[in-house]
């Protein structure tokens, strides 16, 4: 840890799983000064993963989610101050002014603010029915009116669509989701993987709408007056009737803070590879930055699990001044009925050339791997288990494979 003063104050301005893993490692690197822990949310820090599974299924109750307990950030001695949001940012002072009038000194700041979800502009996008999933509140309300849904539909084939849509059924409900590609998932796997999870579903009883979109969630009056959802209508004119609406076509990042205070913003908070923003005593971590990769030598922005708990672990330590660079493995899982997937790599804007499968498609045990070239860029294990690090390993070598032997299951991954 570099030379760094009791009176120095490191500010993390987002309490979400990249903002804590932050404060965690300046106090695990011995950082004895000020860390300050501003989230807009009055929940304590929480992870995102369960609201879509268990907390979403009612396996799980919501608090399952939260990082520590209150008691746990008094011991840490973390300023942890919750329902208050960040203003703007003074950098010639280094102040940050919050809504309730008080500011904070920073020598360090570290903004993980996060992403929220892209609400469709239609008209009916704000009718009683109609759900979104990002926040504890949003599944705990998703989970209520799964309870007495008869019909839903899931707009967007992603991965909170297609884990609302296997809750929804789980629960007992008609589902449909409708969907403007050819597959579902389709951006993150391709159509090969993505077909692989439209059987799973059509398996369990939901239908798909492939290449269209919602247009419209269009209403009923209540006995009591007021609206609520009625039925979404789709791109081809179809109504799909429905009484729980799930909206699920993506987040935004979170950059109106660091875009009025003069940041380079560019489909997120750009920083290089050690996490520093274009001002080098502002950090950015998790969904919300778009950070360079020396693994894939260029920018990239990921928004899942794996990146915000170790990003923002290795932002509290390059804070300090750490010499390493992060150059994290995006990484994620999914859990739908009885299926349950690891993906490690990305696809990126070069997209890939072939989907070579070692193990039983159509059991739904089997590992899949994406090749540019010779070369795998992605893997995924599913239903088969402790793999990743095989898998991982073998993305970055960047060795040229053989497809024949990556295929064989006899072949240990590790001899790849």
């Amino acid at each position: 840890m570099a030379a760094t003063s009791d009176t120095s104050s490191y500010v993390i301005i987002g309490a979400s799983l990249a903002g804590v893993r932050a404060a965690e490692a300046l106090r695990a690197e011995g950082f004895s000064g000020d860390v300050i822990l501003v989230g807009e949310e009055s929940e304590l820090p929480y992870e995102r993963p369960p609201l879509s599974k268990g907390v979403l299924l009612g396996n799980d109750e919501p608090k399952v989610a939260y990082l520590h307990e209150r008691e746990w950030y008094d011991e840490q001695r973390i300023d942890l101050r919750l329902g208050v949001r960040a203003q703007c940012i003074d950098r010639e002072s280094r102040e940050v002014q919050l809504a309730d009038g008080s500011g904070v000194h920073y020598d360090r700041l570290l903004l993980t603010t996060g992403a929220s979800v892209r609400r469709p502009r239609i008209p009916g996008a704000d009718l009683d029915g109609v759900h979104y999933l990002r926040t504890i509140a949003d599944s705990t309300s998703l989970r209520k009116a799964f309870a007495s849904a008869q019909r839903v539909v899931v707009v967007g084939a992603g991965w909170i669509g297609l884990e609302a849509a296997a809750a929804a059924r789980t629960a007992g409900a008609e589902v449909t989701v409708v969907e403007p590609l050819a597959t579902p998932l389709h951006a993150s796997l391709g159509p090969e993987m993505g077909e692989v999870f439209a059987e799973l579903h059509r398996a369990h009883g939901v239908a798909f709408r492939f290449g269209q979109s919602a247009v419209e969630f269009r209403a009923k009056v209540s006995s009591g007056g007021g609206s609520t959802v009625a039925a979404v209508v789709t791109s081809d004119g179809n109504e799909i009737p429905a009484d729980v609406v799930v909206v699920g076509v993506g987040v935004i990042p979170n950059v109106e803070l660091a875009q009025a205070a003069g940041l380079e913003v560019s489909n997120g908070i750009v920083t290089d590879a050690k996490l520093r923003t274009s001002d080098p005593n502002i950090y950015a971590a998790g969904d919300v930055a778009r950070r360079y990769s020396p693994l894939f030598g260029r920018s990239v922005r990921v928004e899942h699990w794996a990146n915000a708990y170790d990003g923002g672990a290795a932002a509290g330590r390059l804070m300090l001044d750490a010499q390493a660079e992060y150059d994290g493995m995006p990484f994620f899982y999914s859990d739908q009925y009885d299926l349950g997937m690891e993906f490690a790599g990305d696809i990126g804007p070069d997209g890939y050339d072939e989907v070579v499968v070692r193990g039983d498609l159509q059991a739904r045990e089997f590992l899949a791997f994406w090749l540019r070239g010779e070369r795998v860029v992605a893997g995924m294990n599913v239903n088969i288990w402790d793999v990743q690090d095989d898998i991982q390993a073998l993305i970055r070598s960047g060795k040229q494979v053989d497809r024949a032997r990556l295929a064989d299951p006899g072949v240990p991954l590790g001899d790849l």
